[in-house]
């Protein structure tokens, strides 16, 4: 990442990003002046939040059906159920968590980690970052991606927190993917580190105030996309090069334009009575 002043302003500079900032702005633009926006954008936000939840579930090996998600009301099982239910958790409290955010961006990021782990999992790991010695369950990203210690760990969520709370002239697009990109390659905690990293970037979107109904889920974008892009995505923010920090970016861009696409298809249905 850059030295300057304004490191997430430097990463918007790089070639590319502008052009991924813009079709960011004008999707999410369009479908906020949709029609059904201004009668009943609860309905829009619900819907967002249940199919973002299912996305981001997927990318967490719990690949359902929409259907599946919605009518199920026991996720306190092991395995798959577990992982759709901390989804769900999670996308109905990150939206509770934006004052605090503000204010402490790693207190937010102890909560999200509770809440995913239901209180449970990882016995005395839940809520804080892993210390020495303690192993990482996070099945989606292989030995490709190195896992940092514990004290570069521990370093860098406090670099991540002090960029946070100092501010900066980036657009949103470009804060959230850092969050986004910079959780998912310091796997801070000892499980469910997709789950936080993804409504971490939620909560900066709405936040910022580029989606602040939050009716633009990337989480349904990244699951659209595909695990294998996702993860060679990731690869190019982990290598800290300006071209792959520029390609993780458009990737999350991509997200966000995917997730305003299922949110226009959700106001047509409405719109049609169908929905």
């Amino acid at each position: 990442m850059s030295t300057s002043a304004d490191p997430l302003a430097a990463l918007a500079a790089l070639p590319g990003v502008a052009e991924s900032v813009n079709a960011v702005r004008n999707a999410v633009d369009r479908v906020y002046g949709h029609r059904v926006m201004r009668r009943r954008s609860n309905e829009v936000t619900s819907e967002a939040a249940l199919r973002g939840a299912r996305g981001s579930a997927a990318l967490a090996g719990a690949d359902w059906a929409l259907e599946e998600v919605r009518r199920r009301t026991d996720f306190g099982t092991e395995g798959e159920p577990r992982t759709v239910g901390a989804a769900l958790r999670l996308t109905a409290e990150a939206g509770q968590l934006l004052s605090i955010w503000r204010q402490s961006p790693l207190r937010v990021l102890a909560r999200l980690h509770l809440v995913a782990a239901g209180g449970a999992e990882g016995g005395e790991g839940v809520g804080r970052p892993r210390q020495p010695g303690e192993p990482v369950d996070e099945p989606l990203i292989g030995s490709d991606l190195p896992l940092p210690d514990a004290e570069e760990v521990a370093g860098r969520l406090d670099g991540l927190a002090r960029l946070l709370l100092a501010g900066s002239e980036a657009p949103a697009l470009v804060t959230a993917a850092v969050v986004h990109g910079e959780l998912l390659a310091l796997r801070p905690f000892v499980s469910r580190n997709g789950l936080v990293a993804r409504a971490a970037e939620r909560i900066v979107l709405v936040g910022s105030g580029l989606d602040p109904k939050s009716i633009c889920p990337a989480e349904v974008g990244y699951a659209e996309l595909g695990v294998a892009p996702y993860m060679a995505a990731l690869e190019g923010y982990a290598s800290g090069t300006p071209e792959g920090m520029a390609v993780w970016i458009a990737h999350c861009g991509r997200a966000v334009e995917l997730g305003v696409r299922e949110s226009t298809a959700v106001c047509e249905a409405l719109q049609r009575g169908a929905a």
